[in-house]
């Protein structure tokens, strides 16, 4: 992790330390990186570097100094914002056989989190949450998707905390909001297991009468064509400018996608037999509330933005009759994303196996007039600590990562000597004094221009990313 007040700074530091550790032999890469990451400022052009051996590092610190596009390499530059971060929790459509399984393996913060949520989930399944991870005729089951989507955004978030983010805001999309409410701490791991286990049991007395369709027209668009189906078709969703989710009977969302085809509207529809967030839901409300009678809600320290409300709410209020019109209103995704925006955030962490909230995010925040650093955790097929690591060194160039404090988690490192910081006044030369970490919070990521960006990508635009499904 290097950083500079300027892009010519930027390129000294990362020349000098690459010239510094290729001349010794004896430093670890690790005790370097950790000293950067704790004992340097954090300044606005920012690049990390990562490898899988010391020569690669070097390589990279050189392709930084000399401008150079190369993969292991992100850089970016810090703007406006106060950097506190927001972790977002996705409903159901993140999934993918074998998510997370590589962080099983490789990251003891993430395998003692998710034995922790199998042991709360134990008393609600027949199954095995680890197993069920990598079974394809499992996960097609709401009653198993939905608790092992829980299990894995909690110990993401659990690994994003071990790496030094703490979350000054939390928002959840449907299901998501349990796995935001245990991480705010308003839930009880216990009850948010409960909450999310029995929840998805109940939906399955609604398979087979309903469906969901994804419309990429605004909300007042969609409202205006389902008014010809009334209580037929309901609005289960608002992700974005233009993405919104419908449900409800299968031969009127037939209907609509007939319509839609006909006036060269985009729409499809979401895999599901169900429809959540609409008057289908209405059901399952007595079970719903017996069987979550007995959670035991509290107000959190984190602020918990509501998508049944659109606004921060107070957490003891997350009780059983909660829980259920969290399933049957709309989601408010955008409208709360718009809150937090005005209330000055510009971060958002998704904690999912896969992005699927950032596309909306960006395209609210740019609708807004507000810049953000948007980036996901894991991605399909990259379920291990590799893309994890990136998905931190993206968090670090954008801004909610100041000093790198958890960089490496459970791992005591010694430190060791590096080359000063290069001067703020001219970008060359070092400092005659130690710097000294700074306390307070960077900033989100401007874009930097396209002929000094590398090869590697941030996963903030993914528009085959489509939707989520609030589920």
């Amino acid at each position: 992790m290097v950083s500079g007040r300027s892009e010519a700074a930027l390129r000294a530091q990362a020349g000098g330390l690459a010239s510094y550790v290729g001349e010794r032999a004896e430093l670890s890469a690790g005790d370097v990186g950790f000293s950067l990451a704790t004992t340097r400022s954090a300044f606005e052009y920012r690049a990390v570097v990562w490898g899988s051996g010391r020569a690669a590092l070097v390589e990279g610190l050189g392709a930084v100094a000399e401008g150079r596009d190369v993969a292991g390499v992100v850089r970016g530059v810090v703007a406006g914002g106060d950097g506190r971060a927001v972790l977002v929790f996705p409903g159901q459509g993140s999934q993918w056989v074998g998510m997370a399984a590589g962080l099983l393996d490789s990251s003891p913060v993430f395998a003692r989190r998710i034995d922790e949520c199998a042991a709360a989930l134990a008393p609600h399944v027949d199954w095995s949450l680890v197993e069920v991870l990598s079974d394809p005729a499992a996960l097609e089951r709401v009653d198993v998707v939905q608790p092992v989507l829980f299990a894995v955004m909690v110990s993401l978030a659990e690994l994003w905390r071990s790496y030094g983010v703490e979350p000054s805001a939390v928002i959840g999309h449907s299901q998501g909001e349990i796995a935001a409410a245990c991480v705010a701490g308003a839930l009880s791991l216990e009850d948010a297991a409960r909450v999310v286990a029995l929840r998805s049991r109940a939906l399955r007395a609604l398979s087979g009468r309903g469906g969901m369709v994804s419309v990429s027209l605004p909300v007042e668009r969609v409202r205006a064509r389902l008014a010809a189906w009334g209580e037929r078709l309901s609005v289960a969703a608002v992700n974005g400018p233009s993405a919104v989710v419908v449900s409800g009977d299968v031969d009127a969302l037939d209907e609509l996608l007939a319509v839609c085809e006909a006036e060269e509207v985009r729409a499809r529809r979401v895999p599901v037999d169900y429809a959540s967030h609409c008057a289908h839901v209405e059901a399952i409300e007595g079970e719903l509330l017996r069987e979550l009678a007995g959670i035991d809600p509290r107000s959190s320290s984190v602020p918990f933005y509501s998508t049944v409300t659109g606004v921060v709410l107070d957490t003891a209020g997350l009780d059983a009759g909660y829980w259920y019109r969290n399933l049957r209103q709309t989601v408010r995704f955008e409208e709360t994303v718009r809150a937090l925006l005005a209330d000055g955030f510009q971060v958002f962490i998704e904690a999912s196996a896969h992005p699927v909230l950032t596309v909306g995010v960006e395209q609210t925040a740019e609708q807004h007039g507000s810049e953000v650093t948007a980036v996901g955790s894991l991605r399909r097929d990259e379920g291990g600590l590799d893309r994890f690591l990136t998905s931190v060194a993206e968090a670090y160039a954008g801004g909610p990562l100041s000093t790198g404090r958890g960089c490496s988690p459970g791992r005591p490192r010694a430190g060791s000597s590096c080359p000063r910081t290069p001067s703020s006044a001219s970008g060359t030369g070092w400092t005659s004094k130690p710097c000294r970490s700074r306390t307070r919070s960077p900033k989100p990521m401007r874009p930097i221009p396209r002929a000094a960006r590398t090869t590697h990508r941030r996963p903030t635009r993914h528009r085959s990313y489509g939707h989520v499904s609030p589920r």
